[in-house]
Parts: structure tokens; C-alpha cells; sequence
């Protein structure tokens, strides 16, 4: 059985202390800090060679939420739950290795907002989703458990494969994208994402990647960008192929050269990936952003149109059950006045509170890509400028093994960029969550795992050295461009 066995709350209020299990029969394992330092120590060094005759650890720290605190925050507003009071860092057992299955040593993940919503048990507490994994074999199993290792990004090493991977070895530095698909299902073979058990790795599944170690199946594993640190590569593989897919791809808009394409939070960590897709594809970018720092930091990246919603003080809603069509309106001739034309492409996620506007302001014929829906999930819109204007919405969700692949090679060959603007420490995933909880980041949020110390993990310096300006351009926004280059 696989157990939590000792934990630590990461906003330091009381926690809740499960019995510690039986010792461990399996043979091959040390403690979990004798093992773990070792691995870390051959990773940092080089000695990469070494890590398949390294034991693995007992048990490992990964950031949890528990099963029997999934109603801390019954009745209270989304607004005032707060993440740091239900996320922990635990001790937490390894899990057997399936054969198409590899344990990665994690040097650095980051934060996406399904953390956040775990960390808050909303819309569903994700619970149900192991227990649901754990009815389909017995490998699912293993993922029903009273814990959930959170996270969904990773970048490390792989430590161990499973007997049926062929393609990857340890030692193999690697970023895991988070489409967990059982492949033998005939649904998941044209389009993975449409497969009837597809997943979230590390949100529907256990054991993601806010962890020293992390179980991914081997079809999850992609190369690790050379020219980029391990918190860099880390932030990249769940935003940025989601963008791809909504942009990029046949199963999204397939945009074409001079389409003008809106995008919400475009300085956010799925909009700022979307922004270079739409510039790196001959499209004319609108980016909507909340104040005047991020209309520069989106400037500086080549999107000329940029509207400040809250310097123009749109109030899309009049209050929390009616919006106001006059503000549409308004929205939608400021941006004629930038760029002469509707949007034919809008790229929408915040759901809820722009959803409205969103329809309304598309072209006739246009599209509006939807994912996400960070402010609610309950959507309003006036249906008349949507099928009166053959107007389309298209739902969206994270990418298929090749999109994700795909989007990845853009990165290691430098044409996409991370959008890392600061790094945590695990022991502070809390206060990341909370600050994306309250849209208080630009880009995405690293989290250093196994890496001591951010600037760590670079083997193609010369890269590096071309494309600096760009793969920094985050980090040095949000420290008033005073952050030394590395």
C-alpha cells in the first residue's frame, strides 16, 4: 500500500499527522534523504551514468492535499479559500513502476491554475478523479489514495523506466507534458485528447511533478531544451502546447497569416505563449491586458495593439448576474480603432467574466477558442451575435502527444520562449498558488525542486547566448530589469 508518511502544512497550521506505515519490504531502497541527495548529486555533477545503480528512495517530499480536508472551505467565497492552508509537503512512499512508466528525479516544476483548484477543491475536489483511475486495473490503483501529489510541469532526469520503454534511458534529461492516455483505448488513437479516459497528469492522476520524484508514462516524456535552466524548461509543456493546440493546430483555429487573433491575459502564462504563436505565424495580436507594466512587457514582445481593460475601466458586468452589452460595444470599437477590423480569432480563457464580450466581438464568421475559464465556469452570452453571425465557439483542451511534441521543438529550437518571471522554492508552493490564485504574476511561476539554485541545468550555451534577451524577458520585468543574465 501506498501511504503519506509524514507531512508538514505550507502555511505552518496545524497538520494532519497519518499513522506511519509498515517499514518498507521492497528491496533496493535507502531513506528517502540518503537516496534523494544521492541522485541530486550525480544530476548536478554530471555523473548521470550512475543514477541506475543509485536505490531508489523509500520515500520521497511532494506537495499534497488530503482526502479528509476536502471541506475546509464549505461556504466560502473562491475568493477566500486560501491555497497555503490546505497545500502540504509530505513524506510520501514510492509507488511500484508500471512497465511503460518512468520514475524522473524532478529538478523544477511550476504552477498552472489546476493547482490552484486542487489546492481549493473547486469545481470538484480531485479526489474522485483517483478513485475513478483506481477502478480501471490494477496499475490505476496505485492512484487512489487518501493524498494527492500535485503538479502537472516538470524537468529533470529519468531514474528508472519501466521493462516495456524502449525509447528513453536513465540518465535522459526531459521536460513530461500532461496528456496521461492508456494507448491500448481504440478512442485515444487518432486525436489522444478525445480518448474516453484521458487525463491531467498530476491533476487526474497521482504523483505529479510539485515532487523530488514523479511517475509519468513514458509517452509523456519529451527532450529537455538545451539552451534552457531546469526552471526555464519546467514552466513550458502544459501552457505552452495548449496554446499550440488553440492556435496552431488543425483541431484548433489552424490560424493563417493576417488573421488578427484577441488575447486575454496576454501577459498571463498561457497568454503570453499564445502572443509569440500568433507574431511567429504572419497574425496580428490584440492583447488585453491589467495594467500599464504588462501592456509594456507585451509591447516589448512585438504586440503592438494592446488595450489596458482597467485603465479603460470596462464593466463588462453591471453586477454578479447582468452584464452590460454597452460595454461590449465599447470594447469592440476600441479594438477597430487599433487594428481596423473585428477579431477573427478570440483567444478566450478567463471564461465567465469575458466570455460575453468575447462572442459579441468576434467577426462575422469568426472563431472563439475556449479553455480554461480561470474565472468561472458558468458561461453567459447573448446567443443572437453568435448564430446570426455564423459565428463558432470551439472548446480547447491542453494537446495530443504530437501538439504537445511539436510545441516542445519550438522551444528547443528557439523560436518560442519560456515565460518564467520568478522561481519558489517546494517549501513555498503555497505562497505561488496564492499568487496565482490572485493574478498577482506575470508569465508562469518556477518551483525548484531538486535544483539547489535557479540557472542551473544549461548544456547548449552557445544558444543560450544568442536567444537571452528573450528567454529573460520575464524574469527581468518583474524585477525592474535588474535581474544579471545567466
Amino acid at each position: 500500500m501506498v501511504v503519506v508518511v509524514s507531512n508538514a502544512t505550507l502555511a505552518n497550521s496545524s497538520a494532519v499527522n497519518p499513522p506511519a506505515p509498515a517499514p518498507s519490504t521492497r528491496r533496493g531502497v535507502l531513506s528517502g534523504g540518503m537516496s534523494i541527495e544521492l541522485i541530486r548529486q550525480a544530476i548536478l555533477t554530471g555523473a548521470t551514468d550512475d543514477l541506475a545503480d543509485i536505490e531508489m528512495p523509500a520515500t520521497f517530499r511532494g506537495v499534497t492535499v488530503h482526502a479528509d480536508e476536502q471541506e475546509m472551505f464549505a461556504g466560502m467565497e473562491s475568493s477566500a479559500k486560501d491555497p497555503r492552508a490546505s497545500l502540504h509537503l509530505d513524506d510520501v512512499a514510492l509507488p511500484e513502476l508500471a512497465p511503460d512508466e518512468v520514475f524522473v528525479a524532478v529538478m523544477a516544476s511550476s504552477i498552472n491554475f489546476n493547482t490552484v483548484w486542487s489546492a481549493i477543491f473547486e469545481p470538484l475536489a480531485t479526489f474522485g478523479f483517483l478513485t475513478r483511475l483506481g477502478r480501471e486495473s490494477v496499475w490505476g490503483a496505485r492512484h487512489d489514495q487518501p493524498f494527492h501529489v500535485l503538479g502537472s510541469d516538470a524537468a529533470g532526469v529519468v531514474v528508472r523506466v519501466g521493462s516495456a520503454v524502449r525509447d528513453w534511458k536513465c540518465g535522459d534529461a526531459v521536460t513530461v507534458h500532461c496528456n496521461h492516455v492508456d494507448d491500448q483505448d481504440p478512442t485515444a488513437h487518432d486525436d489522444s485528447m478525445m480518448a474516453t479516459n484521458q487525463r491531467i497528469w498530476g491533476f487526474e492522476t497521482n504523483y505529479g511533478g510539485l515532487a523530488e520524484i514523479t511517475l509519468v508514462k513514458a509517452n509523456q516524456l519529451m527532450p529537455k531544451p538545451a539552451h534552457l535552466t531546469w526552471e526555464e524548461a519546467a514552466v513550458n509543456a502544459l501552457t505552452n502546447s495548449t496554446s499550440y493546440r488553440m492556435l496552431v493546430s488543425p483541431n484548433g483555429a489552424q490560424m493563417t497569416q493576417g488573421q488578427s487573433v484577441l488575447i486575454w491575459g496576454a501577459s498571463g502564462g498561457i497568454g503570453a505563449y499564445a502572443v509569440q504563436y500568433v507574431l511567429n505565424g504572419g497574425g496580428i495580436p490584440i492583447g488585453v491586458v491589467s495594467s500599464p507594466e504588462r501592456a509594456e512587457l507585451v509591447r516589448a514582445m512585438g504586440c503592438e495593439a494592446v488595450i489596458d481593460r482597467t485603465a479603460e475601466g470596462y464593466k463588462f458586468w453591471s453586477d454578479e448576474t447582468t452584464q452590460d452589452p454597452s460595454e461590449w460595444r465599447r470594447f469592440g470599437k476600441k479594438i477597430r480603432e487599433l487594428i481596423g477590423t473585428d477579431p477573427d480569432i478570440v483567444f478566450e480563457h478567463p471564461g465567465r467574466s469575458t466570455m460575453g464580450a468575447s462572442v459579441f466581438v468576434a467577426k462575422r464568421g469568426g472563431l472563439i477558442m475556449t479553455c480554461a475559464a480561470t474565472s468561472g465556469f458558468m458561461i453567459e452570452y447573448d446567443n443572437r451575435y453568435l448564430w446570426m453571425n455564423l459565428k463558432t465557439i470551439k472548446g480547447c483542451h491542453f494537446a495530443n502527444y504530437r501538439e504537445a511534441y511539436e510545441a516542445n521543438r519550438l522551444i528547443c529550437e528557439g523560436k518560442i520562449h519560456p515565460t518564467l518571471s520568478a522561481t519558489y522554492a517546494l517549501d513555498d508552493v503555497g505562497e505561488a498558488a496564492a499568487a496565482v490564485q490572485k493574478n498577482q504574476h506575470e508569465g508562469k511561476l518556477g518551483v525548484l525542486v531538486l535544483a539547489p539554485e535557479e540557472g542551473l541545468g544549461v548544456t547548449d550555451p552557445e544558444l543560450r547566448a544568442q536567444l537571452l534577451p528573450e528567454i529573460t524577458r520575464f524574469s527581468r520585468h518583474a524585477q525592474g530589469g535588474k535581474k544579471s543574465d545567466h
